[in-house]
């Protein structure tokens, strides 16, 4: 009858044991979805501010029209190498002010990663 104890007691210690192990695959958490940025609600206010009135023809600009949607998705790997060169480049936009931030530019390079989405 020890022998049975015994045996049955080391099955069950087992058995607990085995469900408390740190190998087991825990829940994993899904990442937090990001956002896909869009020209109606990330880009075109950031054009509007930054290109204007050079690329804005309503604001008297003469310069490639970057004012909708279509213009700024066809033109939008010249955007991104323009606004990434430093001040002093041939090329570096925008003309005659500072450099736009990385977080700005970054907005534009996450908007072509996305798909250029519309709206």
């Amino acid at each position: 009858m020890k022998q049975f104890l015994f045996v049955a007691f080391s099955l069950s210690t087992v058995l607990v044991f085995s469900y408390c192990s740190s190998s087991k695959k825990t829940a994993v958490a899904k990442p937090a979805t990001v956002p896909v940025l869009n020209y109606e609600t990330n880009i075109q206010s950031l054009v509007l501010a930054n290109c204007s009135p050079c690329h804005i023809p309503a604001k008297g600009g003469n310069k490639l029209a970057l004012d909708n949607y279509e213009s700024v998705k066809n033109n939008i790997d010249a955007v991104i190498s323009r606004i990434e060169l430093n001040a002093g480049e041939r090329g570096f936009m925008p003309m005659k002010r500072a450099k736009l931030s990385d977080s700005t530019i970054a907005v534009f390079k996450q908007w072509k990663t996305d798909g250029l989405a519309g709206k």
